[in-house]
């Protein structure tokens, strides 16, 4: 069996489910996800989402973004990423989105990298308040379907033009999907890692669909990783504790329980002093102190934190808790301009998966969820504005003889970005040492 339709996005993230909802309703949209629809990294996100709040905050909002990303950001990017948040928060605040508010206005705050608050925010549960909301009014819309449990394990391409995906259900089905156009949606990299923030089952299939085609990647070695993850002695996913804590005046306390870096610097520097420290202490984590934040405070801004920990034995009101870095993002990807487009034709890619160069090499804290609203809507204007596309069945393109090994097409492809990563780690380093050098 086969499926046609007009779009086909890849991903039930923030940036695939905006994707279909800016989408007009007149095209035929399907949705396909690996896991549960919710089972995203973006239901994930505790802290925020930025906007810019007035025109007078633009030049140290951009100066913000550059800094974290040490300059090597794409500079139009950022600038569109800024410039388009407002209008991103209308459109959210029109879906139902609640944000927190104090007196009837929208309440703002700060996290590390950021030189004011300008942080919009749901209890410790953003991403969980956006995502849904999106997800519900997909669910809603009669021209978008969404299939779960489907994966993505082909792409289905001629001359460097893509005409949909290769999906294979829980079942083990196989199929195509031929499409319009393709949307890659499908969030990081990190069930690549022993230790992520990540859900397991993202593991940076566009990615591996980029290698197999020639499709052309960015920035693969900027894996950005979270200075504060509950330490645990169990394996599986480590749970966030949120930026945002350490905005609103959590320390960070070494073996001797003393101070040992500003906490509200950019992540990357927050996380080598983590590490130096665990390394001086002897200790797999330091300690994280909410004693500076006032009770109430803890119990409405951070509720599930607070559930988390008293569930793993800690109670934040009263003691501190243990934390260490753990991988969280993925800066690089599959290679985009400022509408989503790849180097290959009708093949788009938003969100995580992607890399237009707004992060640089590495993110500031709540501009993901931005970044992929702002890009997500803009690619799927751009289809939207686009001459209809006919689609083309190319029906030597699929066989399913060669799709009988899943299992091991899967491992193949998780093999390919990890041995890709680390090259490029290799490559950057070796010529950032060869720079420093000839200074």
């Amino acid at each position: 069996m086969e499926k046609e339709t007009d779009v086909v996005i890849v991903g039930t993230g923030a940036a695939g489910l905006f994707c279909a909802l800016q989408l007009p309703e007149s095209k035929e949209i399907t949705v396909i996800t690996k896991d549960e629809a919710r089972n995203s990294d973006s239901f994930l996100a505790q802290g925020g989402i930025c906007v810019l709040r007035s025109e007078d905050d633009y030049d140290r909002y951009f100066e913000d973004t550059m800094k974290a990303g040490h300059y090597r950001n794409n500079e139009k990017s950022v600038e569109m990423m800024i410039r388009s948040s407002g209008e991103i928060i209308e459109l959210l605040l029109g879906y139902g989105v609640e944000f927190e508010r104090r007196n009837g206005e929208l309440a703002y705050t700060r996290e590390g990298g950021h030189s004011q608050p300008r942080i919009l925010f749901h209890e410790d549960a953003t991403g969980k308040e956006i995502t849904g909301r999106l997800l519900e009014e997909a669910r809603k819309r009669r021209n978008i379907t969404i299939y779960e449990h489907t994966e993505m394990i082909d792409i289905l391409c001629k001359d460097n033009v893509c005409y949909g995906v290769v999906t294979a259900d829980s079942r083990g089905i196989v199929r195509p999907v031929w499409a319009g156009h393709t949307v890659f949606a499908c969030g990081g990299i990190g069930g690549l890692y022993q230790h992520s923030t990540n859900f397991a089952h993202l593991t940076g299939d566009g990615l591996a669909m980029a290698l197999r085609h020639k499709i052309k990647l960015q920035d693969v070695n900027f894996v950005q990783i979270h200075p504060t993850t509950l330490y645990s002695e169990k394996p599986g996913r480590r749970f966030l504790i949120s930026e945002s804590v350490r905005g609103e005046g959590a320390v960070l306390y070494n073996a001797h329980m003393e101070r040992f870096v500003d906490e509200l610097l950019p992540r990357d520097v927050v996380t080598r002093a983590i590490e130096e420290q665990m390394k001086a202490d002897g200790k797999p984590y330091v300690w994280l102190s909410m004693e500076h934040i006032a009770r109430e405070d803890i119990l409405s801004h951070f509720p599930n934190i607070l559930r988390r920990c008293r569930e793993e034995g800690y109670d934040v009101t009263k003691e501190c808790i243990p934390v260490v870095p753990g991988q969280h993002y993925f800066m690089g990807g599959v290679q985009s301009d400022l509408e989503g487009r790849t180097s290959m034709g009708r093949l788009y890619a938003v969100g995580e998966t992607s890399c237009n160069g707004v992060h640089g090499a590495n993110r500031l804290a709540s501009n993901s969820l931005l970044e992929s609203l702002v890009f997500a809507r803009r690619a799927a204007m751009d289809i939207a504005g686009a001459v209809t596309e006919k689609k083309e069945k190319y029906t030597e393109l699929f066989s399913p003889e060669q799709y009988q090994e899943i299992d091991k097409l899967q491992q193949e492809n998780h093999a390919l970005v990890r041995q890709e990563i680390e090259r490029m780690k290799e490559a950057y380093e070796q010529q950032h040492n060869h720079d420093v050098k000839c200074r």
